[in-house]
Parts: C-alpha cells; sequence; structure tokens
C-alpha cells in the first residue's frame, strides 16, 4: 500500500516536458513570487497591471500546458476562503460615496477594497497553483533552500511532506482493519470506540515516526536531505525570470509614475 504514493510527483500536473517543468525550481519561485509582489503593490487604479499579471500566468500556464480546469479546480480550494472575508468588506469600511440596500449601506471605498483583494488573491492564489502544478514540492523546497530560506523551516516542511504518506498509509490500514471487524458508527453511542481508534492512531503514529528516524539516521541522514544533483541555473531560467518580471515590473513603474 505505501508503494502507490509517489510523493514527488504529488500535486505536478501539465506536460512534464515543458519548457517551464524543466526550469530550475528557483526561477519558478522568483519569477511567480515577483508577479504575486507586482500585483499586491498595485491600486485598482493601475488595472492594467492587474490584467497584465493574469495574462503573464496565462501564457505560463500555456506553455506549461496546465488546462484552465485544472487552475480553477484547485484554486477554488483557497480563494473562496479569502473571498469569503473580503466580502464583509464593502458593509464596514467607510469613504466615498455610499449605497442603501435594504439595511446594509456599501460604501464607495469598501468597493474599491473589495475589487484589489479579490484581483490580488486570484493573481496570487493562480501563481501558487501554477508553482505546485509545474514543480513537485520537494523540488520547491530545494529552490528555497538554496534562496536561503532558514533551513529549519525547509526541513520542518519536507519531513512533514515525506511524513504525511507515510501516516496516510497507516491509517489506511486501521480503517481496513476496522472494517474487517464489522465496525460501522451510526450513532454518537458508539463514539467511545472512535476515540480509543484515535488514540491507538496516535501511538502508531509516534511509534511509525522514531521508526523512520532510527532508520534515517542509520542511512547516514545528518540534518539535511541528500540530492541526487546541484541545482544549477541556465540561461533558460534566467530568462524565464526576466521575461516574467521584468514587463510587468516595467508597466508598474509607469502606472504608479502616472498616477
Amino acid at each position: 500500500m505505501g508503494g502507490a504514493h509517489r510523493p514527488g510527483l504529488v500535486g505536478v500536473a501539465g506536460d512534464p516536458s515543458s519548457a517551464v517543468h524543466a526550469l530550475d525550481p528557483r526561477a519558478k519561485v522568483v519569477g511567480l513570487f515577483a508577479v504575486t509582489l507586482i500585483a499586491v503593490s498595485a491600486s485598482l487604479e493601475g488595472w492594467p497591471v492587474f490584467v497584465a499579471c493574469a495574462v503573464m500566468l496565462a501564457a505560463v500556464a500555456a506553455v506549461a500546458r496546465v488546462s484552465p480546469a485544472t487552475l480553477w479546480r484547485r484554486g477554488l480550494v483557497i480563494l473562496p476562503l479569502i473571498l469569503l472575508v473580503a466580502v464583509f468588506v464593502p458593509f464596514l469600511r467607510e469613504g466615498g460615496r455610499t449605497w442603501e440596500i435594504g439595511f446594509l449601506t456599501v460604501s464607495e471605498a469598501g468597493l474599491t477594497t473589495f475589487g484589489e483583494v479579490s484581483a490580488k488573491a486570484a493573481i496570487g492564489t493562480l501563481a501558487a497553483v501554477l508553482l505546485a502544478a509545474t514543480t513537485s514540492f520537494p523540488a520547491v523546497l530545494r529552490g528555497l533552500e538554496r534562496l536561503r530560506m532558514p533551513r529549519v523551516l525547509v526541513l520542518i516542511a519536507s519531513l512533514m511532506h515525506r511524513y504525511l504518506f507515510v501516516l496516510a498509509d497507516e491509517l489506511l490500514r486501521m480503517r481496513a482493519s476496522a472494517r474487517a471487524r464489522c465496525y460501522r458508527p451510526r450513532s454518537a453511542l458508539r463514539a467511545g470506540a472512535l476515540g480509543r481508534i484515535t488514540g491507538a492512531f496516535l501511538l502508531r503514529a509516534h511509534a511509525r515516526g522514531e521508526r523512520v528516524h532510527r532508520a534515517m539516521l542509520a542511512r547516514g541522514y545528518t540534518g539535511t536531505m541528500p540530492h541526487d544533483e546541484p541545482l544549477r541555473l541556465a540561461r533558460a531560467d534566467v530568462a524565464f525570470v526576466a521575461c516574467v518580471a521584468g514587463p510587468l515590473l516595467a508597466l508598474r513603474l509607469w502606472t504608479a509614475v502616472a498616477s
């Protein structure tokens, strides 16, 4: 059951042989983060920046052959949560003209803020989804480590990512064992059994973690994950960052000067 998971490929979508997938993870992290940062720094008056960022991300998705359906499905995991909070802003913030909607009052400043938050959230979410769809999670962590992100944070994220699959396998085995014993909870009276199963799962997870750690130490683990090949920035990586961030940065500066 444990061999069914391939942690290194989880989340990757589109065409793995595309030019975007083949880029150094550092280039994709820097380039897509730059798109998000440029969008976040813009205001609604500089709406061409939002449009340009969206077009640039769509172009990257097209080159990577990541379908709109994939972007939409994965974006729905994060974006609605942000918009659910932002939707109250027009009713809470004051400023500018106001409109009465029943017993509620909508302000112009609130609508402007809601528009900015929605645009920035959509672009940031799309950039994150593209990064996850074109780069495996271990590769992203390698890129962050080479970009001088604190090693402790990278190590915690790496171990968490790898150990989640171990926990998932353990949970599936316990579920199969419970079903084989005809455990079918149909009322709250059987919550006690569920609590005992949860306790057993936590104990097994801790014991499994100890075994995994000892196995890692026996294989020479010294606090850093081994890598087959070192990362090397090529001309294509530099060109990607320049082509993605350069025009957007120029447009952002132009809108700032024009306003």
